[in-house]
């Protein structure tokens, strides 16, 4: 308690800071990884990327990011073992931004598209479990957690395998693949924004106090779906088929037309990333927060912060322009050759299963979720597409990840304790 009121404003900067560099860490890996289908597609360049990326997840973050903070905020750590000593879940958050933080910066470094959820989540594990107490870690929300890893990719790959085929029997294998195109395309354009809208208006408005019904929901969702494709047919209609001969040029015109339906599902990621992510980076802050401005109650009932968010926000978008570039070339061009139809298939397998979890509070990981979408659309192609070498080491950095975030952050946290003990 005494040193919460002795030492509170330099708790709380440090908390800002690490909280910004966690966050740089989401941005450089996991955005990147997010946008990296689009760019690697050539549906959007960097540039683009980055704009879209910069309003989405914010979006995202804002509306759709409350369930999962308060998983990563208060679902770990069984409070009733902290309830004495607010200051070691203070320095145990601490440990666990800077830990996961740096882990992020060496996979970024590397360009290994690794999990952000796994890192934080392996970071307040570690503390929890060898600085405080292993009963003191929740290991029933673990263990949910956990399980959503291994159930993410399967589901977003299954989903993306699923679309690619309906592509393909729809469009691509048509005796008039442009004309398929033109009929089928809206469809895809509807589904992205209904998914979208509908688990934003379900989940998300609640806690900016617009109580919508499911029945209304539901409405709504289909109204802003058909927007978005009355939007994206206003683009497609000035595709021309310039196709001629067989081969790769016949498709030249289709596979324009997908990079349009991709540059609305790179902003269906962007958001449905930026409102599972963000938790990562803002939910210890918050904690911190919490802890520090009730005076040292653990279980002090406080709103998020705006301020808070901003800082989240502000640090990904940061991450992703400065650093994005390594990643973004592992996902878009390493795994598999992606094509706008191939990449489209991927995103909205990605982005359907993120906003599905975030709605029901679960931190999944998304560079899980988005490898397994890539792996589907691979599959779709037969083994032979995968670059099995790249996806043996993107596993390696898996496996390492938690144990990683876990042994960092007992190490800074016995640091902290023994500087403010």
């Amino acid at each position: 308690m005494s040193i919460i009121a002795e030492h509170g404003q330099l708790l709380l900067i440090l908390a800002c800071l690490f909280g910004f560099f966690m966050a740089w860490g989401v941005g450089a890996n996991d955005v990147a990884n997010a946008m990296g289908t689009s760019v690697g597609a050539k549906a959007l360049t960097i540039k683009q990327a980055i704009l879209i990326a910069i309003v989405f997840e914010f979006c995202g973050a804002y509306l759709a990011g409350g369930e999962v903070t308060e998983t990563i905020r208060k679902g770990i750590i069984n409070p009733e073992y902290i309830a004495d000593s607010p200051d070691l879940l203070v320095f145990g958050m601490l440990a666990s931004l800077l830990a996961a933080g740096i882990w992020l910066f060496v996979a970024s470094m590397n360009g290994w598209p690794v999990s952000t959820t796994h890192s934080i989540v392996g970071a307040l594990v570690g503390f929890a479990a060898v600085g405080i107490d292993t009963d003191a870690v929740a290991w029933g929300k673990v263990g949910q957690i956990v399980a959503s890893w291994v159930v993410s990719p399967v589901l977003a790959g299954t989903l993306s395998f699923g679309l690619f085929l309906s592509a393909q029997r729809f469009i691509l294998n048509a005796p008039d693949p442009f004309a398929a195109a033109k009929k089928y395309i809206p469809y895809y354009l509807f589904l992205v924004g209904f998914i979208i809208a509908m688990v934003t208006m379900t989940k998300g408005l609640k806690h900016i106090g617009l109580g919508l019904n499911f029945k209304e929901c539901i409405m709504l969702s289909v109204v802003f779906g058909v927007l978005v494709s009355g939007i994206g047919q206003l683009f497609l209609r000035r595709i021309k088929d310039v196709t001629a001969g067989d081969g790769r040029s016949r498709f030249a015109s289709v596979e324009k037309m997908f990079a349009v339906l991709m540059v609305f599902t790179a902003c269906a990621m962007a958001f449905a990333h930026g409102s599972n992510d963000v938790a990562n980076a803002i939910g210890p802050v918050a904690a911190i927060v919490s802890v520090i401005q009730s005076g040292g109650e653990i279980g002090a009932s406080s709103g998020l912060p705006s301020w808070v968010l901003l800082i989240g926000a502000g640090g990904i978008v940061f991450g992703l322009a400065t650093y994005g570039f390594k990643v973004i070339a592992t996902i878009g061009t390493k795994i598999t050759e992606l094509t706008p139809s191939r990449g489209f298939a991927a995103e909205l397998g990605a982005a359907s299963t993120v906003v599905l979890a975030s709605g029901s509070g679960l931190p999944i990981s998304t560079t899980h979720t988005l490898v397994g979408a890539v792996l589907g659309v691979g599959l779709a192609r037969g083994i032979a597409a995968l670059n099995l070498s790249v996806i043996r080491n993107i596993f390696m950095s898996w496996i390492i990840t938690l144990p990683a975030g876990a042994i960092l952050s007992i190490v800074f946290f016995f640091i902290l304790k023994a500087i403010f003990s």
